[in-house]
């Protein structure tokens, strides 16, 4: 009989032994885990320029949140308007630009064949150059320049977007024209043409020399932003070493869609954390010689957990965040002042 409750007795010490190790092998596992994601989150958005917010809808800045690497989706609203002051046109767009046109000599080369052309071409074409230059003479300069006007201030939510990540934006639509706006001189010079406006007293049959001007905007239209945050406006990353440090994309898209090489932040962190450190304090007291246990255990065995988690988490942040690194070894000191203030008094 005695036999039996021997036998059962060291069953019972190796099932709470065992279970006492996987508990400090959970608490290991688990703070591991946990700071190692916290980890690799961190390491691949500082690729992008720093740490990464989702902002969603974009309210308003926060205290805090100043040099953040977010991400903002919402309509383009134009605050104030891009304006052409040459031709008095303008457009409820983030970007109005001008195109201008000449009518010009082109060469044409096929083979061995050399044949010339006029077309309209956007830049002076340098006649010079051609092989025949008699009778294919371009003129040398454009009179009238094309442009881009930007909108005085373009805003996606709560934040304006700086010129950068205003000409990164995608699309275009062309503008028409608005003839009642020209100023009087040009109204005299240019008619209106196939959503152009001409200098061709013929626009279907045009003439050497003639210009054509078009414009056409980017439109405003849903985005993402993927930026950093400089007070209320959203500016490119100077130290993002994946070389652009900022993302514009068509709709509503998810963080994983704009940075798909970072990984997700594990959640409920502070709550993993306390978690583990309670894993580690079952784990030891259940290691802990069987007798009857009294709150000098308790005091033990939460000191060598603290010490297990706290030194585990210190040694994954070593030279990567002396904040946090330091804020776990700090644990680990004291679990460890705690085990051993513990035993020297069970031992007096």
């Amino acid at each position: 009989m005695g036999s039996r409750q021997g036998r059962g007795t060291d069953m019972q010490q190796w099932l709470r032994r065992a279970l006492g190790a996987l508990l400090l092998l959970g608490s290991v596992g688990l703070v591991a885990m946990t700071e190692q994601g916290l980890l690799d989150h961190r390491h691949a958005s500082q690729r992008h320029g720093g740490q990464i917010l989702d902002l969603g809808a974009g309210g308003p800045p926060q205290a805090g949140q100043h040099g953040y690497m977010v991400r903002v989706a919402g309509p383009v609203r134009v605050v104030e308007a891009p304006y052409d002051p040459e031709f008095g046109q303008r457009a409820q767009a983030p970007v109005l630009i001008r195109h201008v046109e000449m009518f010009q000599w082109r060469e044409v080369r096929v083979g061995d064949d050399v044949h010339y052309e006029l077309d309209w071409v956007d830049r002076p074409v340098d006649s010079r150059r051609f092989e025949r230059t008699i009778g294919h003479a371009n003129p040398e300069s454009f009179p009238i320049q094309g442009k881009q006007f930007d909108a005085g201030q373009v805003r996606v939510g709560a934040y304006s977007l700086s010129p950068a990540l205003l000409h990164a934006l995608p699309g275009s639509n062309p503008v028409a024209p608005d003839m009642k706006s020209l100023p009087p001189n040009l109204a005299a010079s240019f008619s209106l043409y196939n959503g152009y406006l001409t200098t061709s007293a013929k626009p279907e049959q045009p003439r050497l020399g003639d210009l054509r001007v078009s414009w056409e905007a980017v439109p405003a239209q849903e985005i993402t932003v993927f930026a950093q945050l400089d007070g209320d406006q959203l500016v490119p990353a100077v130290h993002a070493t994946d070389g652009k440090g900022f993302d514009v994309q068509v709709g509503d898209r998810d963080l994983v869609d704009v940075v798909p090489d970072v990984p997700e932040s594990p959640s409920f962190v502070w709550l993993r954390r306390i978690l583990a450190l309670v894993l580690g304090m079952f784990g030891a007291l259940l290691l802990l010689p069987e007798r009857p246990r009294t709150y000098h255990d308790l005091l033990l065995a939460a000191g060598a957990g603290a010490l297990l988690v706290g030194a585990v988490a210190s040694v994954l942040w070593l030279g990567t965040d002396m904040a946090i690194g330091g804020a776990w070894f700090g644990v680990a000191l004291l679990g460890l002042g705690l085990a051993v203030w513990r035993i020297r008094a069970s031992a007096s």
